[in-house]
């Protein structure tokens, strides 16, 4: 099922901590404070669409400090070829990373200059200003494809009440999911 080099996509998605959603409890104006929810950060193989690396954070959050773990853990598992993921990613160092340190052939991140008009100065950001590959990046759709299965297959509201459990929970979740996939095949 999974090729010699991969092509990974990362994404992160939140998950609910109740089973009643919060568009529900906003409309009925039960819900008095924004509350935290359970967020998954998912290195999916692009073949496959089996989750290769994941990190569990609580949202809202900035979705940069979970990419390094998901895609170190992918790595483990999977020869990169290819890592996609969005503007929430644009950093000189995820480049690095993927590039110089876990072999990647090609990041397809795209630019966010952050409300400035110039080139980026760090050389795989100024790469990816320059030469974006919009064919490449075309595929991180499938991140969003896993994501939508996984809580279309397992639900997304996660039962535990405490942050351990919901951890736990969520890892046992993507490890269903993964077994789904291969039952499938």
């Amino acid at each position: 099922m999974i090729a010699e080099a991969s092509d990974v996509s990362v994404d992160a998605t939140g998950l609910e901590s109740r089973h009643i959603s919060r568009h529900f409890l906003r409309r009925q104006s039960r819900m008095k404070r924004y509350r935290r929810y359970p967020k998954l950060t998912a290195a999916c193989d692009n073949a496959s669409h089996l989750i290769a690396g994941v990190d569990w954070s609580l949202g809202p959050c900035n979705d940069a400090p979970g990419f390094e773990p998901a895609i170190r853990q992918a790595a483990e598992h999977l020869s990169l070829r290819r890592v996609m993921a969005d503007a929430a990613y644009d950093s000189e160092a995820f480049h690095v990373l993927c590039r110089k340190e876990l072999g990647a052939q090609t990041t397809a991140i795209p630019i966010n200059l952050r409300g400035w008009d110039g080139e980026p100065t760090s050389p795989y950001r100024r790469l990816m200003h320059r030469h974006f590959p919009r064919r490449i990046f075309g595929q991180r759709w499938q991140s969003e494809s896993v994501f939508s299965r996984f809580k279309r297959r397992l639900g997304e509201a996660l039962t535990a009440r405490s942050d351990t459990r919901r951890h736990q929970e969520g890892l046992l979740r993507v490890l269903t999911y993964n077994l789904m996939i291969l039952a499938e095949a």
